[in-house]
């Protein structure tokens, strides 16, 4: 999986494609979602501010860029695991409900993402 993420990451074109592509997954509404939860123009900066993984996609969407090295997007990854589910945790108990929340929205969010992209890009993510 890292080999195949670094060989995306290496080719301008893939990653040019792959980031155009997912900006129009999140904007334009392909996402299988009840509600269109996740269609960001038409939600103001604070409402975005609770959906934590979407802001975490959104984060990583930020830092893909041809020759990105994979560590910066998983110190982006971390860096939001830390702030959002780490650091709120008053109690082991209170950590594994937010780690198991976080888990499951992020899951459902990548899952919504692939359908997309596999449906209506397929170019860039078959």
């Amino acid at each position: 999986l890292l080999q195949t993420m670094r060989t995306v990451l290496n080719s301008n074109s893939k990653v040019t494609v792959l980031r155009s592509d997912l900006h129009a997954v999140m904007n334009q509404g392909f996402l299988d979602v009840p509600g269109n939860l996740f269609q960001m123009k038409f939600r103001n900066p604070e409402e975005l501010q609770n959906d934590i993984e979407l802001k975490c996609l959104n984060d990583l969407m930020s830092f893909l860029a041809p020759s990105t090295d994979i560590r910066v997007l998983l110190n982006c990854v971390f860096s939001n695991l830390q702030a959002f589910v780490i650091q709120p945790s008053r109690s082991k108990e209170e950590f594994r409900k937010l780690a198991s929340d976080f888990q499951l929205r992020w899951n459902f969010l990548l899952s919504a993402v692939s359908k997309a992209m596999t449906l209506n890009y397929a170019d860039s993510f078959g």
